[in-house]
C-alpha cells in the first residue's frame, strides 16, 4: 500500500500533536506531584492539557480537511 504525500502530512500532524500532549502530561506530572499524588493545581493543569489537546486535534482536522 502506497502512502501519498497528503496522508504522510496527516500522519505527521497527528503524531506531532500526540507527542506535544504526552510532553505536557509528563511535564505536569513531574512538576505538580507531591509524593505519589497530583496536587490540586496539577489537576487543573491536567484538565487544561486535555482540553488543549482536543482543541488542537479539532483545529488540525479542519486545517487538513481544508487543504484537500
Amino acid at each position: 500500500m502506497e502512502i501519498d504525500a497528503e496522508m504522510r502530512r496527516m500522519i505527521a500532524v497527528s503524531v506531532g500533536a500526540v507527542v506535544v500532549f504526552i510532553g505536557l502530561l509528563v511535564g505536569i506530572g513531574l512538576q505538580y506531584t507531591d509524593g505519589h499524588n497530583l496536587s490540586n493545581v496539577g489537576a487543573y493543569y491536567l484538565i487544561a492539557a486535555i482540553s488543549l489537546f482536543i482543541l488542537l486535534m479539532a483545529v488540525a482536522g479542519v486545517l487538513l480537511d481544508r487543504g484537500e
